[in-house]
């Protein structure tokens, strides 16, 4: 890189995963590209055996199926490997402070390896992106209907704006779709993981598990027989319909299995 300086070395990482849940999904595809203060750069990459099923809404992004990964390590046996050549490094990435990250860390502290970010300089191309091309409905009143949004900031100018701004979209994107429902997927993509619409309750190993607060993690089975409490707490307050029917046949001993 010619418009970088560097002091250390930087290593560029990107993953493709089983999901998007950070804590529990799992890598099936690492890139690595160490980019080094004399210019040279050395990479790292490999398909990874996650150990659990690729959901088919997540091949459909990146086409890795379970075939593709049968045969390959998983994340512990290149766990070592991945951790010395990052080690000492500064990050980049796009979006990997909000991601790539997370599950990064998650999949060393399943193959007990102590790494962090603290200490590191954490460049997001993301970030540099959106914050040189403002997102705002300014910009793209600008960028969509090519002229300047007068009086922003008043809600019935900007409302006027954001259904002429989805109109230009539509008009200018063909793919995007031309339903509500379809473009509700587009702009509110779910979890493949997940069981309710607000991700409360999810899918771990074919067992549904709490996805939030400080029993995440745990299945519904063992709340049943270790924290009962628990599951009457989330009944009474105001959780979904579905996530709080879960709960009431948890209490009574009946849990979903999911294939």
């Amino acid at each position: 890189m010619k418009n970088l300086q560097l002091i250390k070395s930087v290593v560029f990482i990107d993953v493709e995963t089983t999901g998007l849940n950070t804590q529990q999904d799992r890598i099936v595809d690492i890139c690595i590209t160490k980019v080094k203060p004399d210019g040279n750069e050395e990479s790292l990459s490999s398909l990874i055996n996650p150990g659990i099923p690729i959901p088919i809404e997540s091949t459909q992004i990146h086409g890795i199926t379970d075939v593709d990964v049968a045969e390959k390590p998983t994340f512990r046996d290149i766990a070592p490997e991945i951790f010395n050549f990052i080690q000492d490094c500064d990050i980049g990435g796009f979006g990997i402070s909000k991601f790539d990250l997370f599950v990064l860390e998650s999949e060393f502290k399943r193959a007990g390896i102590n790494y962090s970010r603290q200490g590191k300089q954490i460049i997001d191309v993301q970030t540099i992106y959106h914050k040189l091309e403002p997102r705002d409905l300014s910009a793209a009143y600008t960028k969509y209907c090519g002229k300047s949004l007068e009086n922003a900031h008043r809600a019935h100018i900007d409302v006027r704006a954001t259904i002429d701004v989805l109109e230009s979209q539509l008009e200018q994107n063909g793919d995007l779709p031309r339903d509500v429902i379809g473009l509700n997927k587009f702009c509110n993509p779910k979890d493949p993981t997940w069981i309710d619409d607000d991700g409360k309750l999810a899918w771990f190993k074919g067992e549904a598990i709490i996805n939030f607060g400080v029993h995440k993690g745990k299945t519904l089975e063992f709340m049943y027989k270790n924290e009962p409490g628990y599951l009457q707490w989330i009944i009474s307050k105001d959780f979904s319909p579905k996530v709080k029917g879960m709960a009431e046949n948890g209490i009574k001993g009946k849990f979903p299995k999911h294939a």
